[in-house]
Parts: C-alpha cells; structure tokens; sequence
C-alpha cells in the first residue's frame, strides 16, 4: 500500500508529490482510527444498555469474523492481481501444505473469539470511558508475555510506562469502585426493560479480554516468525479458523436461545453498524501502521479516550471525578511515552507494544493481526518515496492489528 506517486515527475512537484500524499494518507487514517476506536465503543455501549430486543454478542462476533476474513481474502486477490487460480493455489499450499501451522492458528483463533466476546460482556457493564482506560492495560500484558516468550528487552522509559500505566488505571478503578457501593452495583440500570448491570462483571470481563489481548498478538508473532508468509494470507486463515471457532462457541454459550430467536435477532441499523465497525477496524490499522509511527498511534490512542469520555458525559450522563480525571491522564502520558522510539533501534531487541504489530529490531519485524489486539511497533526504514516501513520480510505486507 504504497503511497501513489505524481502525476507527472516535472519540476519539483515530482519530488514533493509522494510526500505529500503521505502526509495527508498519515494524518487522515490516524483521524478516522481515533474515530473509529471511540465509535466502536461507545456504539457497542449504547446498542448493549438500550431498551428493547438485545442482540446475541456470540452472533455478532461470528459476523465480525466471517466480514474480516472476506475482506482479507479479496486483499491477498489483489495482491496477486486478480488471479484467482494464484490466489486458490496459495491458499491450498497454506492451509493443506503446512496444516501444522493451520492448526497451530487455531490457539490464537479461539483466544480472540474469547476476547471479542469478553469486550461485548465488558462494555455492556462498564462505563464506555471506563472500559476504555482499563482496556488500555492489554499493552502491559503484550510487553510481559512478549517478555517472556520471545526475549524481548524494554527500555527503562517503557518499564516506567508500564508502572504508570497500571497505577493510572488502579487509580480509575479505586475511584470508580468508591462510586458504584456494591449494594446497587447489580441493579439493572434505570429506565424501562433496560438490562441489568454489573461492575464486577465488567470489571472481570475487561480483565480477561486484556490477558486474552496479550497473549494471543505474541503468539500470533511468534508464529509468523517461524513460518513466515503474507499478513493477509494469514488473516485469511485466522478468519476461517475464527468463524468456525466463533459458531461453535456461539452454540456452546446461546445455541438455545440462537434456535428459538433466530441467529439475526435484535439486529438493526445500529447493530450491523458495530459489526461493520469492529470488521473494519483491524483493517483500518493496516494503513495507519504503513504511514504513522508510534507516536503518533499513541496521541490517536489517548485521543480516542479523551474523545469516549466526552462523548459518555453527553450521550450517558457519565461524570467522571478527579481521580478518574487523574487516573486516565496517567494512562495517556504512559501510552504516549511507551511509543517514544529508543535511541538505538537498529540494535538488540528494542520494541514498542504501542497500538500496532511487535519486533525484534533491525531485521526481524513482524506485522500485526486485522483482529483488534494492541502490541509494539518495530524500528522502521525509509522508503524512497518518503514513507516509512517496517524491517524485515513483511516490509512489503500491509500490517494491522
């Protein structure tokens, strides 16, 4: 995904053409990403609490995957510009060929099925800007196992993050606890046939899904090191190994009430518009990993909490006090200082678990996932058309989360 060059190659527009176009590619995904990411949640929020029919989480999280899987499909199509009988040969060379690693993608596979639904139960009883401050801890659990599975070394500023980071949420979750008594912390929410909530509920869900984050994108890493291969390629498998494992846990978890209701119950505009959404997502981060560096995912990060915050104020009467104030601006500076680049990237095994895919440093960086976990960034090079890309083998690979 290259950023397209001049029309014309005269005077010195040949030369400020690219840049310029990737200025505005950088800048502009960035913008819809911070959309994006506090839509979705908010979104998911609203649709979860409102009163009336409630969707079945499970189904959407089945549509979600099968809509991530297609659109990852079509990408590989192209990259193998339209042939279809390439594109048929490569994947039967990549799921049959090495059905070990197929099978091997079933872990992470059913990790993030377990994750996405987590999310849905998480948000359904947190705050949207709560849920959002607390989710932000899945880039200390992708910088532990990432640790401890791959050998990665943290700088001293990221393991200061990491310390802010935890204390800025412990902060939020101190303060949100004082002002939810556990006495009315379960009692179904005001106004007519609304649900019922529970914080202990959400809190452990948002728990979960965040361990669940971490594990799964280092694995994931893990295993595209070893085996290589194109990140859509990937992703086309993840997919259909994720649709499969997300319908059977939907008939694990709501098989009867899917039977009696209908796979599509409680489903409307808004509805489709979260899975679309949630879909679209990894996708979108594929184009901001290309052109942005971590800094900037990190402010996008912090404005996407600024903007969920706000917007909970208005749409769902949320105050936050002081110490959520306070809480979530130390989650902010930990997330921005996090992503600060190391000032020997080309050596050892620096990496940043920002917003975006993991690395090992010069030589060896991965790409991330189209399914929604957070991890590091690696060291980037500078393409002749004034863009950056990552090191390695999937320089030429779009990543994503």
């Amino acid at each position: 995904m290259a950023a397209p060059g001049a029309a014309d190659g005269g005077g010195s527009g040949g030369t400020a053409g690219p840049a310029t176009v990737s200025r505005r590619v950088k800048y502009g995904s960035l913008a819809v990403l911070v959309l994006q990411n506090a839509s979705l949640v908010l979104s998911i929020r609203y649709v979860r609490t409102r009163p009336g029919e409630r969707f079945l989480p499970s189904t959407a999280v089945v549509m979600a995957e099968a809509m991530k899987g297609t659109a990852c499909l079509l990408l590989l199509l192209l990259q193998h510009r339209g042939s279809v009988r390439q594109t048929a040969v490569t994947l039967h060379e990549a799921v049959v060929g090495q059905f070990g690693d197929t099978l091997r993608l079933a872990v992470p596979s059913l990790i993030y099925t377990l994750q996405n639904n987590l999310q849905y139960v998480a948000i359904s009883n947190l705050p949207a800007a709560t849920f959002q401050v607390t989710y932000q801890l899945k880039i200390l659990t992708t910088a532990l196992f990432s640790v401890l599975l791959l050998g990665t070394a943290l700088s001293r500023l990221q393991w200061l993050s990491l310390a802010l980071l935890f204390a800025g949420v412990a902060l939020v979750q101190a303060e949100q606890a004082r002002a939810v008594p556990p006495a009315v912390a379960a009692l179904p929410s005001p106004g007519p046939e609304a649900p019922a909530q529970s914080y202990a509920v959400g809190l452990a869900a948002v728990a979960a899904s965040c361990l669940s984050s971490g594990f799964a994108g280092v694995y994931f890493e893990r295993l595209l090191k070893r085996s290589g291969g194109s990140i859509w390629l990937r992703n086309v498998q993840l997919g259909a190994v994720g649709t499969a494992v997300g319908l059977g846990a939907m008939l694990a978890a709501e098989g009867p009430a899917v039977a009696a209701l209908g796979f599509f119950y409680g489903y409307n505009g808004a509805v489709w518009a979260v899975v679309v959404n949630q879909a679209a997502g990894g996708l979108l981060v594929a184009v901001v990993v290309r052109y942005a560096d971590n800094i900037l995912k990190g402010f996008a990060t912090a404005l996407s909490i600024l903007a969920s915050t706000a917007a909970s104020a208005h749409l769902f009467g949320f105050r936050p006090r002081a110490p959520f104030l306070a809480g979530t601006a130390m989650v902010l500076a930990a997330v921005v200082l996090y992503g600060r680049p190391r000032g020997n990237a080309g050596t050892g095994h620096g990496t940043g678990h920002g917003t975006a895919g993991t690395g090992h440093g010069t030589g060896h960086g991965t790409a991330g996932t189209a399914r929604g976990q957070d991890s590091g960034l690696p060291a980037r090079t500078k393409a002749p058309d004034g863009t950056e890309r990552p090191p390695g083998p999937y320089r030429d690979c779009p990543q994503s989360l």
